[in-house]
């Protein structure tokens, strides 16, 4: 838990003195664009169908590569009026997921939920632990939501102390539990459902494979450190870092490591260094960011780090990656210094970055061609034009991760409420 965790680490980092030490020290940016890239004319994802039979954002972070990225042409751009709002009375940390025209939505105090994208109204709700902190999967072959809890303890929720928790699977249509698996150290690990696999992590560092169907045990994989991440998969593996700073790619069939490799990230002395971001994979490329408040390239195929930049502060944030027309391929990541990036996704070199004026904790979405963050210092969310990074769109809330999207509406996840947003050009 970001929250609870690191609250203090971040409070230490933000302070004059840690944040002069910080910028003074921090390590020097590296870039080998030209390895392993792929070029973009083959990894550019293809627009969304125009009536597709049901419609799916079914994982945090859109595709089975997280890239965040939903190319929606102009229909769903702002300007949006309201629509309904859903207030949970719960922090809401993540996003929900979609399937059809029902929102799956799991908030931080362990309690599922599914709303009628259309109304806003509730289907039906399971308490399925105390604390947790991230987003469900949906297994559509199975007809299931999986769940991580971070704790099912009867008092996590005033003290925040992971433990205890499961990987829960309930029905998409009912809520009721259809199986469940303890994960002693609890799991923020936002799943990823393929096929009939569900892959996430744990606090202690294990990485699983359940069988989708009934949660059996497929393989497990130790990490040096806690894995808070979801895995994200490309190019027939697996991606994914730790809280020791380390990056891997595994094979998603058996766990096997393919490779696995240290950042050098800087040592600041409080808690800095590790991958709190979820991966996201293109280009030829694996990207994070890091609370060395560097912004990383991998190789997908060999692990080697093709560039890593510096934003002086915590990147916790996960990176949305696209390659849009008239820019190229880009990176948008936001950094608790303040300031959110667009970074060239060969080389690393900053195309632009606007200042919002508060710590960017949670991770942006590209709808068409505007990307939305939250900003949690000051708890609202904007949209900015991915070319230029002016600013199109605001809204006074959110906190995190603010946007998913299905073909007909943007849904924003503020502090506690949900909202639809109606784009008025439609």
């Amino acid at each position: 838990m970001r929250r609870g965790l690191v609250a203090t680490a971040v409070l230490l980092v933000l302070a004059g003195g840690a944040a002069a030490f910080v910028l003074l020290h921090s390590p020097g940016n590296v870039s080998h664009p030209n390895l392993e890239f792929t070029s973009p004319t083959t990894t550019r994802p293809k627009p969304a169908p125009k009536a597709a039979p049901t419609f799916e954002w079914p994982r945090y972070g859109y595709d089975a590569a997280r890239t965040r990225y939903f190319p929606s042409g102009h229909r769903l751009d702002p300007p949006f009026r309201v629509g309904w709002k859903f207030e949970d009375f719960a922090l809401l940390e993540f996003p929900p997921v979609i399937y059809g025209h029902t929102l799956f939505l799991l908030d931080d105090l362990g309690s599922a939920k599914a709303l009628d994208s259309r109304t806003g109204h509730k289907l039906w709700e399971t308490k399925v632990g105390t604390l947790a902190a991230a987003s469900p999967a949906i297994g559509v072959p199975q007809g299931l939501v999986f769940l991580p809890i971070l704790s099912t303890n009867a008092n996590a929720g005033s003290s925040q102390v992971p433990g205890n928790g499961k990987l829960v699977a309930v029905s998409m249509k009912t809520g009721k539990v259809v199986w469940s698996r303890a994960v002693p150290p609890g799991t923020e690990s936002s799943p990823l459902a393929w096929q009939n696999s569900v892959y996430f992590g744990d606090q202690n560092g294990k990485v699983y494979s359940l069988r989708a169907s009934d949660g059996h045990l497929n393989w497990t994989y130790s990490a040096k450190a806690a894995v808070k991440g979801g895995p994200s998969l490309g190019y027939g593996r697996l991606y994914f870092g730790d809280y020791a700073g380390r990056a891997y790619a595994l094979n998603p069939s058996n766990g096997h490591q393919i490779w696995a490799v240290n950042t050098s990230g800087a040592e600041f002395g409080f808690g800095s260094g590790n991958f709190y971001s979820t991966a996201a994979v293109a280009f030829g490329r694996v990207y994070m960011g890091n609370t060395d408040g560097r912004v990383y390239s991998f190789g997908a195929r060999t692990g080697r780090v093709a560039w890593a930049t510096t934003t002086g502060a915590y990147v916790y944030a996960s990176p949305a990656v696209a390659d849009v027309p008239g820019v190229g391929p880009t990176v948008y990541e936001g950094s608790y210094d303040g300031h959110f990036y667009a970074f060239d996704a060969q080389s690393g070199a900053v195309r632009w970055r606007h200042a919002v004026g508060g710590r960017i904790s949670g991770s942006a979405t590209i709808i068409g061609g505007i990307v939305y963050l939250s900003n949690l210092a000051v708890r609202n969310t904007i949209g900015l034009d991915v070319r230029t990074g002016r600013q199109v769109f605001s809204f006074p809330d959110g906190a995190f991760n603010p946007i998913v999207s299905d073909n007909g509406n943007v849904y924003l996840t503020g502090y506690t409420k949900l909202y639809q947003l109606i784009p008025k050009r439609r």
